[in-house]
């Protein structure tokens, strides 16, 4: 009971922290528009956590379901459907179904064929969009306005998109903790494990793998969804290798043993950016070495880091 507390101690805090940052004067200017554009890809990088932490398979095509959602929004759009209720489906729906028909091929493999099969598709995905001249080929696309909610422009409101953006993070959240704890997630994690012993106990991984792939493919489209309307404005780079590569880093600097390792990681590497970004204007130059070095000793990640301290504590 302890130990759940304190699992659940720090997700509390930092959900708490969102949800309070509009009254702490945040309100108005960047820190609202960082603040959701954390949170949504909080929320991408949460659906490649389930791939990566809860199935253990490494994907570099991971945008390609986050620019399909964003697509989803831009073809509506194009077409005067800016009903959120008709949008946000389809870009979920668009997304799962693409990962569902790529990961039936994918997850026939393991490991580095594994990735490379990802990132081709991933590619595949993003010329595509380059190559669709009705949606501004390379230049992007820019909505004619975000999507509505039940025929208003509740979407536009800076705090009302902030109190949207945390809900669905928070309920995504919770369903990859429920997820994990059903006995879907407990023979997807003992796949990742050892997938020959699910074998020998007479159940195949691969369903079970591939509905893990379609659920976060989903996730991920809904986080194009609001990726969309949050920029208003939707390019190819929504799908490049490099936003894939982006994701899988934030994963893996918060923490692969919780899915709010995701979350955590992608907060914290935003706010380093910034950070960074008013120190100098060569601000890569100094966030490289300290990615590395937080790889390098963060071994469970920020979402391990109170745990890693209190066993120093012990041994000194």
């Amino acid at each position: 009971m302890v130990s759940a507390l304190r699992a659940a101690a720090l997700p509390l805090l930092v959900f708490a922290l969102l949800a309070a940052a509009p009254l702490l004067g945040l309100g108005e200017g960047w820190v609202m528009t960082l603040l959701a554009r954390g949170m949504i890809l909080g929320l991408a990088a949460l659906s490649l956590w389930l791939v990566v932490g809860g199935a253990g398979l490494v994907s570099l095509g991971h945008a390609a379901m986050l620019g399909i959602g964003a697509y989803a929004v831009v073809a509506l759009d194009d077409a005067r459907v800016t009903e959120a209720l008709v949008v946000a489906p389809v870009a979920i729906g668009g997304a799962a179904l693409f990962a569902l028909l790529t990961g039936a091929v994918a997850l026939r493999t393991a490991g580095v064929p594994f990735i490379m099969i990802t990132l081709a598709f991933g590619q595949m995905a993003f010329f595509t969009a380059a190559s669709l001249a009705g949606y501004g080929g390379d230049d992007g696309y820019t909505l004619y306005g975000r999507s509505t909610l039940a025929g208003t422009r509740w979407l536009e409101s800076r705090l009302g998109f902030h109190y949207l953006c945390l809900a669905l993070l928070a309920g995504a959240y919770l369903a990859c903790r429920m997820l994990l704890a059903s006995r879907f997630g407990r023979v997807l994690r003992a796949a990742r494990e050892n997938p020959l012993r699910v074998q020998a106990v007479g159940l195949s991984p691969y369903p079970y793998r591939l509905l893990a792939y379609g659920i976060a493919g989903g996730m991920a489209g809904l986080a194009g969804f609001l990726l969309a309307n949050a920029t208003e404005f939707v390019a190819p780079s929504f799908l490049a290798w490099q936003r894939s590569g982006e994701l899988l880093f934030m994963v893996i600097l918060g923490g692969l043993g919780s899915p709010f390792g995701a979350v955590l990681g992608t907060l914290a590497l935003l706010l380093l950016e910034e950070w960074l970004g008013h120190l100098t204007t060569h601000w890569r130059l100094l966030l490289g070495p300290l990615l590395v070095l937080a790889v390098l000793f963060l071994r469970g990640g920020l979402v391990g880091l109170p745990a890693q301290l209190a066993g120093m504590r012990r041994r000194g």
